[in-house]
């Protein structure tokens, strides 16, 4: 079976396109494998074809599926409404709720919880990460609310303003991707190790004043811009773009889902992050960029655990 992409303009069009389970997971088949299938358990085994759209692992005797080792994995939710699900995802702006997309979906807003997570999951794959080059703007922001705001049995006693906020860093090559992740500190430490390992050697990358970003300049053309002192702008140099996507990033989640943990804010990050990275793609594209990059598997226990 060839690689197909399968055109559609909206979500009416990708239901009629994906109407059987059948066309989902010949779909399914085409965009992980494309004609190649891969046993899960040993990438390196011979495959047998079995019946009811079953494969057998000859080195493992073990049987799988499509479904097997993805977001999909172990779930009783029919893949087209897993595929609505995806296509609504990724392509409202701002997100979309569990209780929303339980309505659209008719599932309990637990399975629509489940489902969001297991698709903000595949948002953090590798394969959306690259390294950066040219003019990369960077900064951080404090993600949460303010102590004052909070109710007072919540309230942490000494703490003002934005004490205990989570802390997340950012890096947006000028016309191209943005990377981010949460960090616990806002020192050299650990910026610095961030910043090497996705940004190549020789760019020009722009930052505020802040002096842990100082050292840049032994590997990197660093200009910073002076936000204390009243200065946002100077020529070309700028982190204008990468407050931009701070501020979508926080709309849509005051505006959409009010709150998110600190354990779970990185799934969030990487939702808003791959939307960005996609802007420019078509719907079908973006889609079917997210299914060629689902094998990864998160269960309920591990995203509702403590740990």
């Amino acid at each position: 079976m060839e690689l197909q992409i399968t055109a559609f303009k909206n979500v009416l069009e990708l239901v009629r396109n994906f109407s059987t389970e059948q066309k989902c997971n010949e779909h399914l088949e085409a965009m992980r494998w494309n004609g190649q299938i891969v046993s899960p358990f040993n990438k390196d085994s011979k495959v047998y074809k079995c019946a009811g759209g079953k494969y057998k692992c000859k080195i493992t005797g073990k049987y799988f599926n499509v479904r097997t080792g993805t977001i999909f994995d172990d779930t009783k939710i029919p893949l087209q409404k897993w595929f609505i699900a995806i296509y609504l995802i990724a392509n409202h702006k701002k997100g979309i709720s569990s209780h929303q997309l339980a309505r659209d979906l008719s599932i309990t807003q637990k399975s629509a919880w489940f489902v969001l997570h297991r698709v903000r999951y595949a948002f953090g794959h590798e394969n959306f990460k690259k390294e950066m080059k040219g003019t990369i703007e960077v900064d951080e922001t404090f993600v949460g609310g303010k102590e004052t705001n909070k109710h007072s049995n919540k309230k942490i006693k000494g703490s003002q303003g934005g004490a205990n906020k989570a802390i997340v860093f950012g890096a947006l090559e000028r016309g191209g991707d943005v990377q981010a992740q949460t960090i616990s500190e806002r020192n050299s430490k650990t910026l610095l190790p961030i910043i090497n390992n996705i940004v190549q050697t020789g760019s020009t990358i722009m930052s505020d004043e802040l002096k842990s970003y100082r050292p840049l300049k032994k590997n990197y053309t660093h200009l910073s811009i002076n936000h204390a002192g009243g200065e946002y702008v100077d020529g070309n140099t700028h982190i204008n773009s990468i407050e931009n996507f701070w501020s979508l990033f926080k709309r849509g989640i005051i505006g959409i889902y009010h709150y998110t943990s600190k354990k779970h804010l990185q799934k969030y990050i990487d939702e808003f992050s791959y939307r960005y990275n996609t802007r420019t793609l078509t719907q079908e594209v973006r889609f079917n960029l997210l299914l060629n990059s689902v094998s990864k598997k998160i269960t309920y226990k591990q995203l509702t655990s403590h740990e």
